[in-house]
């Protein structure tokens, strides 16, 4: 798995029909700064309205998954989101004429094919994995569905479907890395029974449907003026069924091609988790209702994960080291206080400090029990916090950062020699005029070790 965050080279543009609306649609894909995220954007409409994919925003689960911000709706974004998954591109702003993702073939192939020609590029922040910190588990016992999530230091999927059907019978597939997905799975296409054609049909959806981009399967006897009704339903001059029950002979690109649709599936709704995951996930015959409702499962923990100790892996290269850190902060010794920034996003910053008995305080604090002093734990903590506020101006070397206030400094446990000490800052509102107001926490493995509320000024130097 990438390490780094990566967007797209340049902007690209495929054009199609939606599945259910039958319209015609131009969507454009386009670059995005670090931390953007994917957010969809509505170009048609007045306000043009920027929609985050983002399980809270979900509103149809329907036939598709369809999200919605302040009246304005996309519908049907799971192939294109799996896509995206699959190549692990971060950050994008996919620009729609319409209100449905077009359906292509059915698949994620031509989303991938297009954003591969273009090309990826690498950005200079890391990743913010979720890493599912333990089993996660979801079922719906009147639809014999169930999904788990485990910790695993990679993204694995596993679905089985079962549909009681002579035809497709109990399929599985896997997914064992996410490079595979482009290969194994990206290619596979939508599938529906013939019984729920005229359903559909009738509740006015599938007005994009043929049978280029979609599977039919038929698992029943059907008589030539069913098949001469389909046929103009769909404006065929002639449909027919294969003996495998495959409806006007399209040739499956997989044997277990639905079961590794439904695996696309999985992969593009728990992508409105918001951040790339790393675990093993397993479906048993899942929809995308289930697939939603798991995904707001695991936003819950991922939220709740927040308040406890950030995952420190020092094999990992840093954001910021302590050369780009002191750019930023003009601090000298001894009151260089970070060693390393591992993650910052819009409104999360996490630092390090490896605290060592070579430290200038030990020699006068506390001689002969070597405690780090709780005002240093806390400036520490701020210098962490300043180099995130720092980064609001685009010359940070014409600022100084400055205390305003310090509220509800608790001390948990002492902080020794040995220790490796982590510090979260998170944002508790947005900055106004250089002002910032943050909740900092400072961990010793699992284990918080102090917190305060801390605000911050930057003010231009003179």
């Amino acid at each position: 798995m990438y390490t780094k965050q990566h967007s797209i080279k340049a902007p690209v543009k495929v054009s199609g029909v939606g599945l259910h609306t039958g319209a015609q649609v131009n969507m454009t894909f386009l670059p995005a700064a670090i931390h953007h995220g994917i957010k969809f954007q509505r170009v048609d409409l007045e306000n043009q309205q920027i929609i985050e994919a983002d399980v809270d925003n979900v509103v149809d689960v329907s036939r598709g998954t369809s999200i919605e911000k302040n009246g304005a709706r996309v519908n049907t974004v799971e192939h294109v989101l799996a896509a995206l998954v699959g190549l692990q591109i971060d950050n994008i702003l996919i620009q729609l004429d319409g209100p449905e993702i077009p359906i292509m073939d059915g698949s994620s192939l031509p989303f991938i094919q297009v954003l591969e020609e273009v090309g990826l590029e690498e950005q200079n922040a890391l990743r913010n994995f979720f890493e599912i910190p333990h089993g996660v588990f979801f079922s719906d016992p009147d639809k014999n569905i169930e999904l788990a999530a485990l910790p695993l230091d990679d993204y694995r999927v596993t679905v089985m479907v079962d549909y009681n059907s002579p035809v497709l019978g109990s399929q599985h597939a896997t997914l064992n890395s996410i490079s595979q997905f482009s290969k194994e799975i990206s290619s596979c296409r939508t599938f529906c029974f013939l019984h729920e054609l005229e359903m559909l049909h009738k509740q006015n959806l599938i007005k994009g449907g043929d049978l280029n981009n979609a599977i039919v399967v038929v698992d029943r006897i059907v008589k030539d003026d069913e098949l001469d009704h389909l046929a103009k339903l769909f404006g065929k001059e002639k449909v027919e069924v294969k003996k495998e029950g495959i409806l006007n002979n399209i040739e499956l690109r997989y044997k277990n091609e639905p079961a590794r649709h439904k695996l696309l599936d999985v992969v593009g709704d728990l992508a409105l988790v918001g951040r790339p995951m790393k675990g093993q996930i397993m479906a048993a015959r899942p929809g995308h209702a289930s697939n939603v409702a798991f995904a707001k499962k695991l936003k819950r923990v991922m939220m709740d994960s927040r308040q406890n100790a950030p995952a420190y892996d020092p094999n990992m290269a840093p954001l910021l080291d302590v050369n780009q850190i002191y750019k930023i902060l003009p601090h000298t010794y001894p009151f260089k206080l970070v060693d390393k920034i591992i993650h910052m996003d819009e409104n999360l910053i996490i630092g390090v400090k490896n605290v060592t008995i070579n430290e200038p305080f030990f020699q006068g604090h506390f001689p002969g029990n070597p405690v780090m002093p709780g005002v240093l734990q806390i400036e520490a903590m701020a210098q962490t916090g300043g180099v995130f506020i720092m980064q609001s101006v685009p010359d940070p070397e014409n600022y100084w950062t400055y205390f305003l206030s310090i509220d509800n400094a608790r001390f948990r446990r002492m902080v020794v020699p040995g220790d490796t000490l982590i510090f979260k800052c998170e944002l508790l509102g947005p900055m106004k005029r250089g002002i910032a107001k943050m909740q900092g926490q400072a961990f010793v493995g699992n284990n918080l070790v102090c917190e305060a509320t801390l605000t911050a000024s930057i003010v231009r130097k003179k």
